[in-house]
């Protein structure tokens, strides 16, 4: 099949890449700066020669957005809006005009659309959406009318022959350079992955490896359409994470870090801490509904898999 991935040169469009490649597929990804072959550009805002790859594609898998690791200023909030709606309105105005549209659009978006809590896991149906919770910092708000509008632009688009599904998808947990895990793990093993702000914040996560597969799920699915969570089944406690984790690698300590601790840490990483305050606790309802099985759903196995592959695999030596 040919698969195009707008904005695919991230960490998660890599993993992506990665695996439909070696899966056979032809894979094109549109990026700003193409440097390797099946990269071709586009800006991610107006019409052009690009969306000559769309029309007579299978799939379309939009992961398009500038990078939430960063600080939450107002120019960077309005970038990350902006990047999100356009590429996703654009996308939507090429299948629109294809003579031969793709049959699905999987959109990315985010699990930090739910609201902030810990009484009870946000699934498609029940789950609550964010932007009113009380006593959080008000620009957490704006993180969930970001979210609101990628999905809203998807859903406007008029593509009645190609189905289309939003991938509230929470944080992406594999062994390459530079992301989520790769931080988190840095953490652990200088001694700096204890609790932050008391731990009691849920942490949602997916595995790579079941992310690629819950895509390829979504594909195949003509019955899915909407919001579907890309999470694995199990989130737990900061504070709980962190010490699995910590097994893992074999840390025994982590250091715990107060609120106003972790606000000069996010500032010394250019980061914000809302993506270690909020209370993310997102469970997959339509994926177990539909019968997907996940590989790693729990998170001891996912974390030794991921520090295994870290280490260069069993025959590794510390």
């Amino acid at each position: 099949m040919k698969i195009v991935i707008p904005g695919g040169t991230g960490q998660v469009g890599a993993i992506l890449n990665r695996a439909l490649t070696a899966a056979g597929h032809d894979v094109v990804v549109l990026t700003r700066r193409p440097v390797r072959d099946r990269e071709v550009r586009w800006d991610g805002e107006t019409p052009g020669p690009w969306a000559e790859e769309i029309d007579g594609s299978d799939i379309v898998v939009n992961l398009a957005g500038r990078s939430v690791n960063c600080r939450y200023t107002a120019a960077n909030l309005r970038a990350m809006m902006d990047s999100r709606v356009h590429s996703a309105r654009v996308v939507g105005e090429a299948i629109a005009a294809a003579a031969r549209p793709p049959r699905v659009w999987l959109q990315m978006s985010t699990a930090t659309v739910y609201s902030h809590r810990f009484d009870a896991p946000n699934d498609e149906a029940t789950g609550v959406l964010g932007g009113t919770e009380f006593g959080v910092p008000g620009y957490w708000a704006y993180s969930v009318e970001i979210a609101k509008a990628w999905e809203r632009a998807q859903e406007r688009a008029e593509t009645p022959y190609t189905r289309k599904v939003s991938m509230r998808t929470a944080m992406v947990m594999s062994p390459d350079r530079g992301g989520v895990f790769d931080a988190l793990l840095r953490l652990a093993r200088l001694g700096l992955g204890g609790p932050v702000a008391g731990g009691a914040q849920y942490v949602s996560w997916i595995h790579d490896r079941d992310f690629v597969r819950a895509v390829e799920f979504l594909a195949d699915r003509d019955d899915l359409a909407g919001p579907v969570n890309l999470a694995a089944p199990a989130p737990l406690p900061q504070r709980v994470f962190m010490r699995v984790l910590r097994t893992a690698w074999g840390v025994p300590v982590g250091l715990p870090a107060t609120k106003w601790m972790a606000e000069i840490g996010a500032f010394a990483l250019r980061s914000d801490t809302e993506l270690l305050l909020k209370s993310r606790r997102v469970v997959p309802g339509r994926l177990l509904e539909a019968g997907f099985t996940f590989d790693y759903d729990q998170w001891p196995d996912a974390a030794d898999d991921l520090v295994r592959r870290v280490r260069g695999g069993p025959g590794f030596t510390r």
